[in-house]
């Protein structure tokens, strides 16, 4: 850091020589170019003040502009011309104020202090016209006009550097998705494994408890089954504890590891044939469902199942499932151990990642359903009301079941040692409304309801209502470089509008006051003022310098002066005519510089 610190200091170093040749050599240009110069002050003084100017030009721009403009002003007291080199340096420093100093009402002060000390030097001095007209035209443009090059200079590396931000943060922005898309696929897997594993790990489980319980087993046979129902019980934590660093946050893309072929039928046939006491009805007609609804109807089963295996074992399910018109309800009922009954199951209570049903609300609330899980008198109810519609967008995209729900119903599938429960089918069957809430069976918490979730902006709403600080930032700088470009265009009309009738003006005066040489030789003392008319211009020249006012002229006459030449800037010999009434009395040359 240090090196590149040096590095940096030894470039503006550099740079700051580089501009002081430059400008010294046009100082030294104009010294050798000059008839009269002093070396002091002419050449020695303006290199010194530039050798402070420039390296100041870095921290104090402002500073730097007045000493430069100070020179120019210094150039104003020289009777031969206003014009001098240090007008070049000035318009330099000026560049490098508005390229280095972002405000604008600074500078434009110091602009204003520089251009009043200019005339104000102009009124002391008693300056010729041609001063004046200096004075408020060439220098307040070498001023203003490299001043607002600078800024527009200033305002396209900014949006460039801006520009370039934005790259890099769009970069970084890819960076991010490329990760959340490594997150998503992660929190895929662990929803297949807690979903799709661990429904078929308990199972094993249990599976394995009710074998450890025949009499038809040896010894060494339930000593097996002991150690494989442990085996299967750690397999199970081992997969809860990967579950918990594997899942996303609530919201994502939960439930992705559904079997695509599977049915709720199929499931149930699974249980049952597991040993778990399950029996299910379904009524009402069933009706063509998206495959959406399908699969939130077999996540809803499938976690209801899971939960009642871990946490009541042996105790019986009643799964029910009621059509309607316009929507499906699914009630999962399984009765509630006491305190004191065995557990027989392979999988250790107290230890559940409790995400199941968090990421079966997320769901239900997704497909625009609502969902209860709640005890009720001894029993455990989850019920589920599912729309036949989707009224929300799904926030990612899931793969979709092939199979297409509507197969014929199956008769219950029963349980060993069961009755075989009544079943209804009429369809206009009244359902009670279920009313939201969330249980503790699986220690979930209540997530945003489904208006909420209905109501939530989507991401281009929300892009639009609220916009990222790069998109305000970029429109931030744009519009300050279109305020710095309409100032740039407006200023010099202004300045315009201001200088050039006066200019116009003074150039109107200085060119019809101009009397020919040939016209002033032609010219005779002693003839009336009506003979030499034709050959006299419109107007004589208003501002004779102070020696050729004081200049001893006959008495009892008037006198006017004349140009002798067209030359605006420059400083021309005048003709002096003096009249006695009507008649030329006297006619001479003042030269321009004096004597």
């Amino acid at each position: 850091m240090l090196h590149a610190r040096t590095t940096s200091a030894g470039s503006a170093r550099a740079a700051d020589a580089a501009l002081w040749a430059a400008l010294a050599a046009t100082t030294g240009y104009g010294f050798h170019d000059a008839a009269t110069a002093s070396l002091t002050t002419d050449l020695l003084l303006p290199l010194a003040v530039l050798a402070v100017a420039v390296p100041w030009s870095r921290h104090r721009p402002a500073a730097a502009v007045v000493l430069v403009n100070g020179l120019c002003a210094v150039g104003l007291a020289d009777p031969a011309t206003p014009g001098n080199t240090h007008v070049l340096p000035l318009a330099a420093l000026s560049f490098l104020l508005g390229s280095r100093v972002a405000a604008a009402r600074s500078p434009l002060l110091v602009l204003a202090g520089c251009s009043a000390v200019n005339l104000a030097t102009c009124a002391v001095l008693r300056a010729h016209p041609v001063w004046w007209f200096y004075a408020m035209s060439v220098l307040p443009a070498a001023l203003l006009l490299p001043w607002l090059t600078g800024r527009h200079w200033r305002g396209r590396r900014q949006l460039v550097r801006e520009g370039w931000r934005l790259a890099r943060s769009l970069e970084d922005r890819q960076h991010l998705v490329a990760e959340r898309a490594r997150l998503t696929e992660r929190a895929g897997i662990a929803a297949d494994m807690h979903d799709s594993l661990g429904h078929a790990l308990s199972l094993v489980a249990l599976r394995a408890g009710a074998l450890e319980l025949s009499p038809d087993l040896t010894d060494r046979d339930r000593a097996d089954l002991a150690e494989l129902r442990g085996t299967i019980a750690d397999a199970v934590e081992q997969l809860r504890d990967t579950v918990a660093v594997l899942h996303d946050p609530p919201g994502g893309n939960t439930g992705a590891g559904l079997p695509v072929n599977d049915t709720v039928e199929d499931l149930l046939s699974r249980a049952v044939a597991s040993g778990v006491p399950v029996r299910w009805e379904r009524r009402g007609a069933e009706s063509p469902l998206s495959p959406l609804i399908a699969r939130g109807m077999y996540r809803v089963v499938q976690e209801a199942l899971t939960n009642a295996v871990k946490h009541a074992p042996g105790c019986p399910i009643s799964v029910r499932i009621t059509h309607e018109p316009s929507r499906t309800h699914v009630s999962v009922m399984n009765a509630v151990p006491s305190a004191g009954g065995p557990a027989r199951t392979g999988v250790r209570p107290g230890r559940g990642v409790g995400r199941g049903l968090i990421g079966l609300h997320e769901r239900v609330a997704v497909l625009g359903g609502s969902l209860r899980t709640e005890p009720d008198a001894g029993r455990f109810h989850v019920t589920a009301v599912l729309p036949h519609q989707t009224t929300t967008r799904p926030r990612t995209p899931t793969p979709e079941p092939t199979t297409t729900p509507g197969k014929p119903t199956q008769e219950p599938v029963m349980a060993p040692g069961k009755p075989t429960p009544k079943r209804v089918t009429a369809p206009g069957t009244p359902t009670q409304e279920p009313v939201t809430a969330i249980g503790t069976q699986d220690r979930a918490q209540a997530p945003a309801s489904p208006s909420e979730a209905t109501l939530a902006p989507s991401p281009d709403t929300a892009s639009a209502l609220f916009p990222p600080e790069s998109a305000k930032r970029l429109a931030s700088v744009r519009g300050e470089a279109r305020r710095r470009s309409a100032v740039a265009f407006v200023a010099p009309v202004v300045a315009a509008v201001f200088f050039v009738p006066s200019a116009a003006y003074l150039a109107w005066q200085l060119t019809t006051s101009v009397l020919p040489p040939s016209h002033f030789d032609e010219l005779s003392v002693g003839r009336p003022r009506a003979e030499p008319a034709p050959l006299l211009p419109a107007r004589a020249y208003p501002y004779p310098p102070d020696h050729a006012r004081s200049a001893p002229r006959p008495p009892g006459t008037r006198c006017e002066f004349y140009r002798s030449g067209r030359d605006l800037l420059g400083d021309v010999d005048l003709y002096r005519l003096c009249w006695y009434g009507d008649t030329l009395s006297a006619k001479d040359t003042v030269r321009a510089r004096r004597p």
